[in-house]
């Protein structure tokens, strides 16, 4: 069985972004409704710019199912732009002022022009429509398994969410998380973070903030500590740096490790064999400070990743620059964009961060067919709940 892994290709204004994804198993029934509506969070949240009232994300599968079912092929995943205007020189003209924190400048330097246009479409964040889409469908094989993704934002501009999630609380935080405009479990710090954005926009600045992504229902042994690629941190961290505006992660903890001695850091082990069923196998943590990964590997408690966004790089106030034709200093080029993305980027955590999950879950439990896979799955389990019995 292949591994499960996918390609995106197309511009922000081309006329469709596309998604390869090979490695499902046959057999597996797609919930084309989850995905759209995953797309359609994306879309979503509290200072978003104009293009997310032109644009209506939904997939299409091209290739790779059978009536609703996987058949072991590459998916083709596309997403029209509803907002096509690439090759229309009156509605995109060139840049030539880059945008201090985009990829203007570095990419017109790499491929030596003075026109920024095709990099800042090709490095726009409209691609991760592709990635949330690929997430959300490996998100239909891990809820086979009881496995469950639940993303939200932390904090906007400073203004923190301190509420910790959980398996017992996941579904009343996702039903908050819902009805919050920033994606935020919780109705008062959604308004503070609402008015920060809202303060923003009136300065015509932008805003940050930090995205946190929990998965619950995983099983001991996902990742690797043999070799230093296979690791699951070191994956997951990889997929969420890959997201445009990232500039941090965090495992459990994170940086707090760095301020705590071990003894306030590692997380004890216990075990309760009324448990054995769960997740778990019945080992037990006090506290989950290691985020669900210990050496590259799950360890049977929920994984935590979180994500620092940075302000988006396009202000409408414009920021000193130079043109490259000239070299003369200028104001940067102002793109239609997002006062604040951060309850978007969210939404594309959660689904890269399960997708390295399933990846890694495929990586053990492989097969050709889904009923294979659950078959590997279930002799695992088996074999570990032995562990320690006569």
């Amino acid at each position: 069985m292949a591994r499960l892994e996918y390609t995106t290709a197309g511009e922000s204004h081309g006329p469709a972004i596309v998604a390869i994804l090979s490695g499902l198993p046959s057999g597996l029934e797609l919930d084309l409704s989850f995905v759209d509506s995953e797309l359609a969070r994306r879309q979503g949240g509290y200072g978003r710019g104009a293009r997310q009232k032109i644009e209506q994300d939904t997939v299409e599968v091209l290739s790779g199912v059978y009536r609703g079912r996987t058949i072991g092929s590459p998916l083709c995943l596309r997403i029209v732009n509803r907002d096509a205007r690439l090759d229309d020189a009156t509605r995109t003209p060139p840049v030539h002022r880059p945008r201090p924190g985009h990829a203007d400048l570095a990419g017109a330097l790499k491929y030596l022009t003075t026109d920024c246009r095709p990099v800042l479409e090709r490095a726009s964040a409209r691609e991760t429509a592709a990635r949330t889409a690929c997430g959300a469908v490996a998100r239909c094989l891990l809820r086979h398994f009881g496995i469950e993704a639940f993303g939200f934002v932390r904090s906007i501009g400073g203004v923190q969410l301190n509420v910790e999630a959980s398996p017992a609380s996941a579904a009343r935080l996702k039903q908050a998380r819902d009805a919050s405009e920033t994606y935020c479990p919780d109705p008062e710090t959604t308004l503070r973070q609402s008015e920060v954005i809202r303060r923003a926009k009136i300065d015509k600045d932008t805003v940050g903030g930090m995205i946190e992504t929990h998965i619950f229902g995983c099983p001991p042994g996902l990742g690797s500590c043999m070799d230093w690629r296979e690791r699951l941190d070191a994956r997951l961290a990889y997929a969420a740096m890959s997201i445009q505006a990232i500039k941090a992660v965090e495992i459990g903890l994170g940086c707090g490790v760095a301020e705590r001695p071990g003894s306030k850091v590692h997380d004890p082990i216990r075990f309760d064999a009324s448990q054995s069923g769960t997740a778990s196998l019945g080992f037990t943590r006090d506290s989950n400070h290691a985020g669900g990964v210990e050496g590259g590997m799950t360890n049977g408690q929920p994984i935590v990743v979180r994500a620092a966004m940075k302000p988006i790089s396009t202000l409408l106030q414009g920021m000193p620059s130079v043109d490259l034709r000239t070299l003369e200093a200028e104001q940067s080029t102002y793109e239609r964009s997002d006062v604040c993305a951060v309850p978007a980027a969210s939404v594309v955590l959660e689904n890269v961060a399960a997708f390295e999950v399933t990846a890694a879950f495929l990586d053990k439990f492989g097969g050709d067919t889904l009923d294979e896979v659950r078959s590997a799955y279930e002799r695992f389990l088996a074999a570990a709940r032995s562990l320690g019995t006569p």
